[in-house]
């Protein structure tokens, strides 16, 4: 039987062996080094009584020995579960339930519980030997929880089997997009928590790409790219907007710098440009969700707006849920090998979403064009219901941010005594302009009718985000 993640991991290391491949503070950390401090970390769990199955809930920053933990986690064969910073104490607590062991690099600051201090873990003996992998199949490897933007953070259950089927890491099994990318991950800038999803995935590519992780945290741009010597990272849609801004207003030798990739929101094709002009040909546009994990991703020689040829399972449906032709919008469904089994414990959710053929309902619109490129156009959830008529917020953000008085705009639905809910733009605006709420409607109402136009605007300095980075339009609406 194919041995399951991690293994590939424990290989990756094994080979590296006097090779650095972490950078953290002052020290450099080799593969070898590294992976003795994973079995350091594994026997430690084992020592107590964590086996396959078992919850373990991972607080940890983006230390080596973090890294060490999160795959020590997976080789005993855990329920992994990653909790990032930033959450508000109920969506913690939500997240914790359920979940047996603690790992902490901070253990004071652990809410109650089977607290594992990841120092004590690391004082296990190291008894040389390859760790012995004990993950099974169809046991969940790892609760990946949404952002919570529209309440507490659903968590998607992903099996060891699909964690190894979507790790294949060599070279030679990776779509052309990620090829492009992996050649340009030589010193890969990490920030926050390696227990997220998507820094955990970045850094396993680098790694099987003989790149360095490198930490910065926090992670004030664009310094860290040049005292790190970074030539990748993720980032934002609001991080790249102040990235490029600051490169106009001050520019900085960003020499370097090879790859940017962008997720969580869509990247408007003038910001792309925006961001090709000032910084070069280095972003990357990926779309995933946390149900799939990774579904395209857009290139920079890519034109603006596309997100590439997806390299998996995916299908435009009408609202009758069949397949449309090609150059026609519809629903996106898509089965990807990473993707989730459906939600932790909460089945009608999951029927929701997971169809029993396989199909994930990504809930978003888009289309693919004669060249198989997909191209989003908006989300089938973020709606605005005017006189008993949906219309999507996607399209009309879209436009309003072609406006030249406008950096960025966001729509949400606002209760109206005649139509049942109307528009709401929150709009940041471009520098030195003022935006008016007559012109706004104007635009809206001549491209996409009256009934889509705002009647309220906001102006705002910054969208608020979610601790996963994307716009929180909950608490835009809110005013909090």
């Amino acid at each position: 039987m194919t041995e399951q993640f991690p293994g590939g991991v424990l290989d990756l290391l094994g080979a590296a062996g006097d090779r650095v491949v972490f950078e953290h503070l002052d020290r450099a950390v080799t593969g070898a080094e590294l992976l003795a401090d994973v079995r350091r970390v594994t026997n430690g769990l084992r020592e107590h009584g964590v086996g396959p199955g078992d919850g373990v809930a991972l607080l940890l920053g983006v230390s080596p020995e973090a890294f060490a933990a999160v795959v020590a986690a997976h080789v005993v064969g855990a329920r992994v579960v990653g909790v990032r910073p930033g959450l508000t104490d109920r969506q913690r607590e939500h997240l914790l339930t359920d979940v047996a062991y603690r790992v902490s690099d901070d253990p004071d600051t652990v809410p109650s519980g089977a607290v594992l201090a990841l120092d004590d873990l690391l004082s296990t003996p190291d008894d040389g030997l390859r760790p012995r992998v004990t993950a099974r199949p169809e046991d969940v490897a790892r609760l990946i929880h949404t952002s919570g933007s529209t309440g507490l953070p659903k968590a998607c259950a992903q099996t060891y089997a699909a964690m190894t089927a979507a790790w294949a890491l060599r070279p030679d099994a990776w779509p052309p997009a990620v090829r492009e990318l992996a050649a340009r991950l030589d010193r890969f800038l990490v920030f926050g928590t390696l227990a997220s999803q998507v820094m955990m995935e970045y850094g396993l590519l680098t790694l099987a790409a003989g790149g360095t992780l490198v930490t910065a945290d926090p992670p004030a741009f664009p310094d860290a790219f040049v005292r790190h010597r970074a030539t990748a990272s993720v980032i934002t849609v609001a991080r790249l907007t102040k990235l490029v801004a600051s490169q106009r207003a001050s520019p900085v030798d960003l020499g370097s710098l090879r790859a940017l990739m962008v997720s969580g929101s869509p990247l408007s094709p003038g910001r792309l440009r925006e961001a090709a002009e000032v910084l070069g040909p280095v972003v990357f546009h990926g779309y995933g969700q946390t149900e799939t994990g990774m579904i395209s991703m857009a290139t920079p020689d890519d034109e603006p707006g596309s997100l590439g040829v997806p390299p998996v399972d995916l299908e435009v449906r009408d609202t009758d849920g069949r397949p449309v032709p090609p150059g026609t919008d519809g629903e996106l469904f898509v089965r990807t090998p990473s993707q989730a089994r459906g939600y932790w414990r909460e089945p009608a959710l999951t029927a929701e979403v997971f169809t029993p053929d396989g199909w994930v309902r990504t809930r978003d619109l888009g289309r693919l064009d004669g060249q198989g490129r997909l191209w989003l156009t908006g989300r089938a959830r973020d709606v605005i219901i005017v006189n008993a008529n949906l219309y999507y917020a996607g399209p009309v953000e879209r436009l309003l941010a072609t406006h030249p008085a406008v950096a960025e705009a966001y729509v949400t639905a606002v209760p109206d005594d005649s139509t049942g809910e109307a528009v709401h733009a929150f709009v940041v605006p471009a520098e030195g302009r003022v935006p008016g709420l007559g012109e706004l409607r104007d635009l809206v109402a001549a491209r996409l009718g009256e009934a889509c136009a705002p009647t309220r605007l906001t102006l705002i300095g910054e969208v608020p985000l979610t601790p996963a980075g994307k716009p929180d339009k909950r608490r835009l609406a809110s005013g909090d």
